[in-house]
């Protein structure tokens, strides 16, 4: 599904940057989290449960409440894990192991994937700029994670697990698409998928060997929640418009995106040293947004 005119196509760039800066500044406070003592798995799951919350009161408030059928609640639950829960539980838990900058890296991986099922599927036609831009941006992500895996103090496991996490973006980026259900807006489907991901992480959290609590000094770690929460509320909200109305491969450069606003952040903000090839593989990563919405504009025309 790609954008068909002018107003659709800046519709479709406004929301990739707006919720890319979303994404970005989400990854960064998974490791304020971690600095102030609260685990992955209650951060996500309280921080999700808010964002669920919010999406329900405003979709409660335009009278567009999340209709519960039998395809809904299939749709609500393969997106809530592939989208939200099972990708960033794998992203908040490398990002202590790792680093915000190289898990913010591994998110620029989903284009290529997305682009080739996208071809496979029938959704997107081959546009030689669009490969291009999306051959740029994997080739700009290979090269920062080449460099974290030549380190010789890498976690290599951490390293190999932050790369499925891009695997399930890139399932979500084609199922939302291929799945939607036939009528209902962005603003009906967001809140739907939230608490569905809302009530897996809720439920991971009584597995023997996984807790919910929150540190005992809890002030600061619920302000950051609630700063999350928030933070939720706006990425969700403009994916699925950024779905409509850009279609996958375009949704699939928010890592892209998320990278430019996160990297910066661990490196001035949080004192992580720069990933190895930063230059070049950002150059590469931006070339490729570039190209994509280009060539996206250009099929449109």
């Amino acid at each position: 599904m790609s954008t068909s005119n002018p107003s659709g196509s800046l519709t479709a760039l406004l929301s990739l940057l707006a919720a890319g800066a979303c994404l970005g500044a989400s990854t960064t406070l998974a490791r304020v989290a971690g600095d102030l003592g609260l685990a992955p798995l209650p951060f996500l799951a309280w921080s999700i449960v808010g964002a669920a919350a919010m999406l329900m009161a405003l979709a409660w408030r335009r009278g567009a409440l999340p209709p519960v059928t039998r395809r809904t609640a299939v749709y609500f639950a393969i997106a809530a894990f592939v989208t939200v829960a099972g990708s960033n539980l794998i992203f908040f838990s490398a990002v202590p192991q790792v680093g915000v900058g190289f898990v913010s890296l591994t998110i620029t991986l989903p284009p290529l994937l997305t682009y080739l099922g996208a071809l496979a599927f029938g959704l997107e036609r081959f546009q030689p700029m669009r490969a291009a831009g999306v051959a740029a941006a994997l080739a700009g992500a290979g090269v920062l994670a080449f460099e974290k895996l030549a380190a010789p103090d890498a976690a290599v496991g951490w390293v190999l697990l932050s790369l499925l996490g891009p695997v399930l973006l890139a399932i979500g980026n084609l199922y939302r698409t291929m799945r939607w259900p036939p009528g209902l807006r962005p603003s009906e489907l967001a809140p739907g998928m939230m608490v569905a991901a809302a009530v897996m992480l809720l439920l991971a959290g009584l597995l023997p060997g996984f807790t919910l609590r929150l540190p005992e000094a809890w002030v600061a770690p619920l302000g950051l929640i609630v700063v999350q929460a928030a933070i939720f509320t706006a990425q969700f909200l403009l994916l699925f418009v950024l779905q409509r109305t850009g279609g996958p491969v375009l949704l699939s450069l928010l890592g892209a995106v998320g990278a430019i606003v996160a990297v910066p952040a661990a490196i001035l903000l949080l004192g992580e040293a720069p990933p190895g090839g930063l230059a070049l593989g950002a150059g590469l990563i931006a070339a490729g947004i570039a190209l994509v919405s280009l060539g996206g504009r250009r099929a449109s025309a």
